[in-house]
């Protein structure tokens, strides 16, 4: 079991005390997620009006409410796949879905594969990772000489870590779908992207310890997780800062991981072979 002190973030990452009363409705959702939830119930939990409760919510997590409730449910799916016999279709409905055809189109584009791909992929898990242990040559995937736009930074903890960082820029405030810009990091320190188009980015990464369980990999509720909380504006002429990174213990506030991870280091090994 691994064990990690519970510590401050300071810099971007930090605890927004705004509203703490978000984090009751934030509860209320994780308790009540095979439920209807709409907008007008999450703000009369709240005592406020759906136009407030709204806005105050996507200043605390980033996310619209009916955003974070379904990206919820997407992860309430992956369990799904995972710990029952359930059909895809059964899961679809249990998440509220009706149509098979939407529930396979939106898990796919958040998580990465279909549902029926996800539920095999367990046993791809310890493969990936034994071969990212063998990898020898990490850092030719992150150096460039290019002068070409770079979003670069580095990334820390204030404990030891062993295993692997995913990091990615992605176009939207949470971990879903394929990021434009991802790479895998054996090691705390310096990462740089380069090429990056003109656009409008969200920095986030997460980490695996070597010895974590195959479904804590798959649906990630304990993995550490760091994200720079602005958007990060590309543009033609300007010059970006470097951004900083700490990984830290996940928040009740913080959007679900539905990327699939070991798609990810499948994509990262097969640049890498």
């Amino acid at each position: 079991m691994i064990f990690v002190k519970a510590w401050t973030v300071r810099g971007d990452d930090n605890v927004n005390h705004t509203y703490s009363e978000i984090d009751e409705v934030i509860a209320y959702i994780h308790q009540h997620i095979n439920e209807p939830l709409p907008l007008s119930q999450l703000a009369h939990h709240a005592a406020y009006s759906s136009y407030h409760f709204s806005r105050i919510f996507k200043q605390r997590t980033g996310l619209s409410p009916h955003h974070y409730v379904s990206s919820l449910k997407v992860q309430r799916a992956k369990d799904l796949l995972l710990n029952t016999d359930l059909t895809v279709r059964d899961i679809g409905m249990e998440i509220g879905q009706q149509s098979l055809g939407t529930f396979t189109t939106r898990f796919t584009e958040r998580v990465g594969m279909t549902p029926s791909q996800f539920r095999k992929s367990p046993t791809q898990v310890s493969m990936y990772l034994q071969s990212l242990k063998n990898l020898n040559n990490w850092s030719h995937n992150l150096i460039s000489e290019s002068q070409s736009t770079r979003v670069e930074g580095t990334i820390e903890a204030e404990f030891p870590f062993f295993g692997v960082i995913l990091i990615g820029l992605f176009t939207k405030p949470i971990p879903a779908g394929l990021p434009p810009y991802g790479t895998l990091l054996s090691s705390l320190g310096p990462f740089t992207f380069t090429d990056v188009r003109p656009g409008i980015y969200y920095l986030m990464a997460t980490a695996v310890f070597w010895e974590m369980k195959t479904h804590e990999i798959l649906v990630p509720h304990q993995t550490l997780r760091a994200k720079v909380n602005h958007p990060i504006i590309v543009g033609s002429e300007m010059a970006i800062p470097q951004q900083r990174l700490l990984l830290r213990r996940p928040r009740l506030d913080d959007p679900p991981i539905l990327i699939s991870l070991p798609l990810l280091m499948k994509n990262f090994l097969n640049r890498s072979s």
